[in-house]
């Protein structure tokens, strides 16, 4: 098993994390082209190995069920090596996930303010087994209360009013800074 502190600073994985919609499967893989690394979206990784939509998983086998497959595949990613990975709005939820996670990667939390992911509702609502049947109160709730979980981390972006590709420059400059410092 890879552990974190074994692997030097530049090999480690880049992870984001933060709510749904929030754009680290973009920004994750903006992040992976400028660094020629692999970018996994852990929820795609899930759907291919159970060849179904993870809105179908979760009607099927519950939410339970899918935190256990997703907690496998994050473990099983974080012992690679040069990835960029995004989890999950709900990954963080499980304690063990997030130790994880932060031991083995540079961990990245995309950060947006409750108006500027309002905005973007309409576009996200129908893909995200959790928003489905909430009212927008239930959906602020969850928004407020899932920040709590997203709280440990390593890096903290501010994502509004920003395009994808800057924050991506910005992540990626940020890392080669840091590299640098820690070589």
């Amino acid at each position: 098993m890879v552990k974190g502190h074994d692997v030097p600073i530049k090999e480690k994985n880049i992870m984001f994390i933060g709510f749904m919609g929030v754009g680290k499967t973009t920004i994750g893989n903006l992040v992976a082209k400028k660094l020629y690394r692999d970018f996994i979206d852990i929820d795609q990784e899930i759907e291919r190995k159970h060849k179904m939509p993870v809105t179908e998983i979760f009607k099927q086998i519950g939410e339970k069920a899918f935190r256990q497959m997703e907690k496998e595949v994050i473990t099983e990613l974080c012992q690679k090596k040069l990835k960029v990975i995004s989890v999950g709005g709900g990954a963080f939820l499980q304690e063990e996930v997030r130790e994880i996670c932060l031991s083995s990667c540079i961990v990245f939390y995309l950060d947006l303010s409750w108006g500027s992911w309002k905005d973007r509702i309409s576009l996200i609502v129908d893909s995200r087994p959790v928003l489905q049947g909430k009212s927008l109160e239930d959906m602020e709730k969850l928004f407020h209360e899932r920040k709590a979980i997203y709280s440990t981390h390593h890096s903290k972006i501010n994502t509004d009013k920003q395009e994808a590709e800057e924050i991506a420059d910005y992540i990626v400059d940020s890392l080669k800074l840091a590299w640098e410092l820690y070589e």
